[in-house]
């Protein structure tokens, strides 16, 4: 049974989520659960509030009163909350919980909370315990779960014109994308790469993934090691060159954690990194664009608490 003692919870939905589901989502919160009145088995003042543009929910999370702030919606909705909230003292912070309705919903894997099924998501989230879980810091970004240079964040960027252009959504979204690129952007780009400030190294990248959470992509399991609440960053590398066909068989593998152990791929941990590049390549964060050639990544241990389904959020 859940135990916590939140009063006040303020649910933050993006009405185009999940090609507007996330809008029925809402529309069955008003009608059920806010006037239910009820969080963790103790009455509590439930408020839904849909966003209007970029910014809105970063905006909440960095003001409200509320003891709880809830994304409605996919990664992208949880990585702006994260911005917000890490925006206020680590003893200010509202509690981040999170109803996914997305096409990734990576963040939500980590944190074992159901997607896209509204009932389902509040259950597991009126049964959620908070966890102190990691946050990455990325230049002037948080991440809650990845940060990804190279083909992969292309890969991630450009599922966005194609779920527009395609309407197709989930994994099947992130293979067809991902074979597009694999055919016809398929870069090496040399990085130079330093760990924990020790000496920098230079790497032949066709990706690099930085992670919190062990997967990225709709589900890909690209650190299966990870562990969001070790303080550390679990990273995978990609090495070229590589032919389309080598390249394309690692990717299939990634997809159940079976790429590691491949000699185009070296896994890492630390708690900072620093990666440069000559250019500008493709960056994500949590789904969101970023630029710039030089990055510095660094582990904020523990930095939110966070509504885990139970069992979730930590490995063993």
């Amino acid at each position: 049974m859940n135990e916590h003692s939140f009063r006040t919870i303020e649910i933050v939905a993006n009405p185009t989520a999940h090609n507007g589901r996330a809008a029925q989502a809402a529309a069955w919160l008003r009608e059920r659960a806010v006037p239910a009145g009820r969080f963790g088995n103790a009455p509590a003042r439930i408020t839904v509030v849909n966003t209007a543009q970029p910014g809105d929910a970063c905006r909440i999370a960095r003001t409200t009163p509320a003891d709880v702030v809830v994304g409605l919606g996919g990664d992208g909705i949880a990585h702006e909350i994260a911005q917000g909230l890490m925006a206020r003292p680590r003893g200010e912070r509202p509690t981040f919980g999170l109803l996914p309705f997305g096409n990734g919903n990576d963040y939500a894997r980590t944190i074992g909370m159901p997607a896209n099924d509204i009932e389902a998501a509040w259950r597991a989230l009126d049964a959620a315990i908070a966890r102190p879980l990691d946050v990455g810091a990325c230049n002037e970004a948080y991440v809650l779960q990845t940060a990804s240079f190279g083909l992969d964040a292309a890969i991630a960027l450009g599922t966005q014109e194609r779920r527009a252009r395609t309407g197709v959504t989930g994994t099947r979204l992130y293979l067809e994308e991902g074979f597009d690129q694999l055919a016809h952007h398929l870069v090496t780009r040399e990085a130079t790469i330093a760990l924990d400030g020790g000496k920098p190294f230079s790497f032949p990248l066709i990706l690099g993934a930085v992670q919190i959470g062990r997967t990225y992509g709709g589900g890909f399991d690209i650190c299966p090691a990870a562990d969001p609440a070790d303080g550390i960053f679990d990273i995978c590398l990609a090495a070229g060159p590589a032919t389309p066909a080598q390249a394309l068989f690692v990717f299939l593998r990634a997809k159940n954690g079976r790429h590691l152990g491949n000699h185009h791929i070296t896994s890492l941990r630390a708690r900072r990194v620093e990666i440069a590049f000559s250019e500008a390549p493709p960056c994500q964060v949590d789904g969101e664009r970023l630029e710039g050639t030089r990055f510095a990544l660094e582990v904020v241990p523990r930095a939110l608490d966070v509504l885990c389904a139970q069992g979730a959020g930590r490995r063993g």
